[in-house]
Formats: C-alpha cells, structure tokens, sequence
C-alpha cells in the first residue's frame, strides 16, 4: 500500500474529528487473546474505527513485542491516513509487550541522583533513547512517557515509583534528559500528567482527586518540570483529571480551558500536542457524560482524545458542537496543524513538494526485531539496577507497635519482638518460599507439596495429613520459586 500524509482540508468533517482520537487495543494477534474486551476493540470493531471512521491513532497493550510488530503493520495499513502509534511505556517496552526490555521504574534513576547526578543523568538520556529505539523497532510512534510528576505525597497511589523523584530539581533534570534521548529517534515523547498528579492521596482512575494548593506552591513544585519539558521540546503534555481550586474551582484539569488554554498554552506558551488521559477513567466518567466529557475536553485545549467510552458517539458529539456554533472550525484546524505536525515529525521521509507529504514514497514499516533486547540495552538495565539498590541492614518483620508477631498459616511459635519505633515506610520483602526450611528435602519443582511443619522446639517434623498451608496454597503454586512479599505501611 502506498502511504502518504494526506492534506487535511481534504478530508470531510468527521474525518477531521476522528483524527482527533485515539484508540485502545490489544497487541495480541488473536480475539481470544484479549485480556480487557470492555476496554480493548476486537479485530473488526478495530478495522472498522480505522478504515472506516479514521481515528488518528491506536494505544496499544498485552502481547509480546513480536505480535506487537505485527499488528502495528497491519493495522497501518488499514488506514488511508499514517496513524499515531502510542504505548504507556515508562519503564521500556518490555513493561507492556513480552521480550522487549522492561527497564527499571523512573524512580531508580532519582535513587541515583541523590549520590551522582550526572551518572542519573547520562543514564536517563539512555533510558529514554534505548526505549525509542525498541519502540520504533515494534512500529510505536508515540511514547507516553516520562512521568514528571513531583512524588512528594507518600500516600499517592498512582503516581508513586513512576515518577522520578520527590525533588523537584531531580525531576526536572532527568526529565529533560529523558526527553532528548527519546526524542533523538523518531518517537514522541509525552510529560505527564499536566499539571502535576505527584500530591494526591487519590487514584484518579477511581475519584477525582483535588489538590489545595495555591498558584505559588504550583508555580514552585508542580509545574516546574513542565516548564523544563516545554524548554526541551517535549511534543506531547498529558493532562491530569484532577481538581486544582487555585486554577479552576469548576472542572478538571482535563476539561479546563483556564488550564490547558490560559495557562499551558497561553502562560508557558506551549504549542506542541495537547493529550488527554485516558477519558474512561472514572475521575472523568462519574461525574461528566461520555459525550459531553470529549466535547469539554476539545473546548478546552485538547487535541487528541485518548481512549474515549465511545468512540462513533463522541466523535457524532463533537461535529454536533461544531455544526452548531459551539466550537468553532478554526479551534478544529488548530488541533489537525499540531497533529499533523506531529506525525511529520515520526517520519523519517522529508517533506516533498507539490500536494504530497511525508509519506509519499515511503514504504510499509519494516519489521526490525533485531533492535530489541541488545546485549547494551540489557547492560544499561543491570547498570541502572544494581546502582539503584539500597541495603538498609535487617528488619524484624513484625506490625508497628506489636509486641509479637505470628506467621499465618505456619506452625510455629509466637515470635517475641520490641515495637517497631519507624517513620511511615514502604516495605516489601521478597523470599523464595520453595526454599523455605519447612518444606524439608521435597523436590522444589513439586506442583503442589505437602509442607513440613516446625515443632516448638526447631526441628522439623513431617505432618500426617494435608496440611492447612497446602490445601489453600495449591492454586498458586506453579514450577520454581514463589515470590512471597509483606508489606508495611
């Protein structure tokens, strides 16, 4: 198929608007295979939004890297216009799609930072290239990564080990060197989430989460690493669904004009591509129709539309705000000139004259597995690991002030340990439970063993019957060691 960057002007009205969405789907080849059907189009449903109704792009998750090439091909060439290929790819490819890399959490970068800034900051560039390269080796386009948002709310429960650091001058230096290094391919990269999701105590695909804070206390922290994202020529911002009363009392951040239109675009003076995040969260959902929430949104600043309830009715609601006056057609030429733009920036092809674009003699993306996993991509990950760990010395495993502590299931005695004096700390202790003193001389490949017990007295005795701890844990044994993790809060 002969690809090519159509004139938008050509297209009709609802072509137009569809460019202004973004699609889920699965990176398996197979309906069968799909893990989310709620959430992730089956083949036909797929073909039909972009052949059919040509959406502008496709967020892809699940599968392995090789199905991912596969179905980022085909799916390309369904469409009359190139799409925008997206991923949320933090920690590397391999985090959502299987022989990829899967690099470590942006906050082991931050880890480092704190002893050798400029080691945390080379690396970043390399984390940021490395995973541009392998995603443009499986036909991704678009990352949406990094993550700068300030972690300086221990209680987050979304943001937490995706973002760099709880410093801002941190955050703000390997955001911009995580930029580059993505950029450096042809890959978007995207800051998220606009204007800053670091201090909440609420998940935002659950409720919508407010932060009090006023514009000083924002100018200061949160909106810091945007600035230095806009400074690095980021291409895309994701926007936050939650609650500042300091910049609107009224809406979201998402659906903010004085948010995304007075202050990112007119304020920083921001003029790359405005994404939101996805709008079937239920931050946005629960409070705001599934037509109504992608018509605010568009009025609002946004152009691309991630992941909406319903994709034929939201775009049905924003030509009906067009054809009435609502929003007007120049708002709409704005938003295709960014999108646009964009999508001549991931072409490797120039620009030619006459009516063409870039894609005019450029042919199908060719498969490039061989970019994935390299020995020097897999060294940068042992690299970053092994300087990101922290040794802290033993830790009794007992509950905040208990005075003893039981392991459930186990036979054996009450151990007798002093209160635990700590400051609030996240823990996870991770063991191999195959290896565990109990299960005596059993073959570790055993599907489902039948434990030893420990008496009293330290010896290990061999139970009669089957015990409580196999009956309830035959359902997740499975060949080699098990993870078993305690968490303190």
């Amino acid at each position: 198929m002969q690809r090519f960057l159509p004139d938008w002007q050509q297209l009709s009205l609802a072509q137009q608007v569809a460019q202004l969405f973004v699609v889920r789907a699965s990176g398996h080849l197979f309906d069968h295979q799909i893990r989310y059907p709620a959430w992730e189009a089956r083949r036909a449903q797929l073909k039909h939004w972009v052949q059919d109704l040509g959406v502008g792009g496709v967020i892809w998750l699940g599968g392995s890297a090789a199905e991912l090439a596969v179905r980022t091909q085909q799916v390309q060439d369904w469409s009359e216009v190139p799409l925008l290929m997206a991923a949320d790819i933090e920690e590397g490819v391999g985090q959502r799609f299987e022989g990829a890399t899967w690099m470590p959490p942006p906050m082991a970068l931050g880890s480092i930072a704190a002893d050798n800034l400029e080691q945390a900051r080379d690396w970043a560039y390399r984390l940021g290239e490395t995973t541009a390269q392998e995603a443009h080796g499986v036909g991704l386009n678009w990352l949406l990564a990094p993550v700068v948002d300030v972690n300086n709310n221990p209680d987050n429960p979304v943001i937490n080990v995706r973002a760099f650091s709880e410093q801002c001058d941190r955050v703000c230096l390997l955001t911009a060197a995580f930029i580059q290094g993505a950029q450096s391919q042809p890959v978007l990269a995207t800051a998220k989430h606009f204007p800053g999701h670091g201090d909440t105590a609420t998940d935002s695909h659950l409720e919508l989460p407010v932060i009090p804070h006023d514009r000083p206390r924002l100018d200061a922290v949160e909106l810091a690493p945007f600035r230095q994202a806009i400074a690095s020529q980021v291409a895309a911002i994701m926007t936050a669904h939650l609650l500042l009363p300091a910049l609107d009392g009224d809406r979201p951040a998402t659906l903010s004009r004085p948010i995304l239109t007075d202050l990112l675009r007119g304020e920083l003076g921001y003029d790359g591509l405005i994404v939101t995040d996805a709008l079937v969260m239920q931050a946005i959902t629960k409070q705001y129709g599934e037509y109504e929430a992608p018509v605010l949104a568009f009025e609002a600043g946004a152009d691309v539309l991630l992941m909406p309830v319903d994709v034929e009715g939201a775009i049905a609601a924003i030509c009906e705000a067009i054809h009435s006056g609502r929003i007007s057609q120049q708002r709409l030429e704005a938003s295709l000139e960014r999108i646009w733009r964009a999508k001549m920036q991931v072409s490797a092809v120039p620009q030619s004259l006459g009516f063409a674009h870039a894609w005019d003699t450029e042919q199908p993306l060719a498969l490039d597995l061989d970019s994935l996993a390299l020995p020097e991509t897999r060294g940068l990950l042992d690299e970053i690991l092994n300087a990101s760990q922290a040794v802290q010395g033993p830790l009794p495993l007992s509950l905040p002030n208990s005075k003893s502590f039981n392991p459930p299931l186990l036979d054996l005695p009450p151990l007798d340990l002093p209160p635990l004096d700590l400051p609030p700390l996240n823990l996870v202790v991770v063991d191999s439970l195959l290896d565990a003193p109990f299960w005596g001389d059993i073959p570790r490949r055993s599907p489902c063993p039948a434990p030893r017990a420990m008496n009293p007295a330290g010896s290990i005795t061999n139970p009669t019957s089957s015990s409580t701890l196999a009956s309830r844990r035959c359902s997740s044994f499975s060949s080699g060691a098990i993870p078993f993790a305690a968490a303190l809060a």
